[in-house]
């Protein structure tokens, strides 16, 4: 299976993790020449280029795109329409214009796209989603999600108030598909509007709170952006509240951050016992034995979704049209900042959770 990257920030580690799983990275795009060399040290052997385009000259059977969070669409609709199948990393779109793009050339293509959302695998969220799966809370009604950083003012600053960095040029609620979508892969459900909310109106850019309205007639309730008290499970945190009982990630640190909290109330049970525990996720192996670190978990999962998806024509695991969903989740988002907090609803294919009329 030969695989090309695009962006080698995130995309180094990506490569080096496909190249563990016995994928064959041939080829590598970066216009930094810094990160070229350094990935010519730890993928020897690939092509090294510096725009994009010259990939589609590589044969490729898959791409990983990992380059600026907002400049995905253009990339993932030149590859499908070369029948190259596409991982994407961050967002999927930036606005309506785009979604329709997408999704147009992922139906034309005999290619698959999948949105490389590994916070949908990570093994809190795993684990939440099996107890879910198995009825033990009933039917979730409020989930929510915390996508955090708890940096130093300074850093922080730098970091957003840097327009020559992508985190410095987008909106404060873009950076929402670490939260989303694990919200929908859990439910199923598709958002139908938005309300979002600055947590520090002194400095609304730093961290916003949405309230997301579900078709399944539940509510999702996720934090994202700066804040203290950053959760040790990779920046991520979360909870599903049912009709019998909740499932919520332990907040500890260390390893227990990886652990669910199970609660069911007496009234659930015939002997009227409160029922109260702490779950540890199963860890995963790779085939050498080898333990795959938690924070890493979600990377081999979607990693190995996609060559499922070359090599066995299986469906992708977060496919286009939820991650159109979660990404546009973040748009409307905006949209709502800007008009005092107002709910947005989704534009109708995504309330619908079907692919638009071209």
């Amino acid at each position: 299976m030969r695989v090309g990257v695009v962006g080698l920030g995130m995309g180094l580690y990506l490569a080096t993790w496909c190249r563990r799983l016995g994928m064959e990275v041939v080829a590598v795009c970066d216009r930094d020449p810094g990160r070229r060399a350094e990935a010519r040290e730890l993928l020897p052997g690939a092509a090294s280029v510096d725009e994009w385009p010259a990939l589609l000259d590589q044969r490729l059977d898959a791409v990983v795109l990992a380059n600026d969070f907002d400049e995905h669409t253009p990339l993932s609709v030149a590859f499908l329409d070369a029948g190259v199948h596409v991982l994407s990393e961050s967002a999927a779109c930036v606005d309506e214009q785009q979604a329709r793009a997408l999704l147009a050339a992922e139906r034309r293509s005999a290619a698959t796209y999948s949105f490389a959302e590994n916070y949908v695998f990570h093994p809190h969220v795993q684990l939440v989603r099996t107890i879910v799966e198995a009825g033990e809370i009933g039917r979730v009604t409020l989930i929510e999600a915390d996508y955090l950083h708890g940096m130093a003012p300074d850093a922080v600053a730098g970091l957003i108030g840097d327009p020559a960095h992508w985190r410095g040029r987008i909106e404060p609620t873009a950076y929402c598909t670490h939260t989303l979508s694990p919200v929908l892969a859990l439910t199923g459900a598709m958002p139908t509007e938005v309300a979002a909310f600055p947590v520090d109106a002194a400095d609304p850019r730093t961290a916003v709170v949405m309230v997301v309205r579900l078709d399944d007639g539940g509510l999702a309730i996720t934090r994202h952006g700066f804040l203290q008290g950053e959760p040790d499970s990779h920046w991520s945190w979360f909870s599903a509240r049912g009709t019998e009982g909740l499932a919520e990630s332990v907040r500890a640190t260390g390893e227990r951050a990886w652990s669910v909290r199970v609660r069911k109330e007496s009234w659930t049970d015939p002997g009227g016992n409160v029922r109260d525990e702490e779950r540890e996720p199963a860890p995963l192996f790779l085939p050498d034995g080898t333990r795959v670190e938690p924070k890493a978990e979600g990377t081999v999962r979607i990693l190995e979704g996609l060559r499922a998806c070359v090599e066995d024509g299986r469906p992708p695991l977060v496919p286009a049209l939820p991650a159109v969903a979660a990404s546009l989740v973040g748009v409307a988002g905006a949209r709502s900042l800007r008009e005092n907090s107002r709910p947005i609803p989704l534009p109708d294919f995504v309330v619908r959770g079907a692919y638009p009329v071209s």
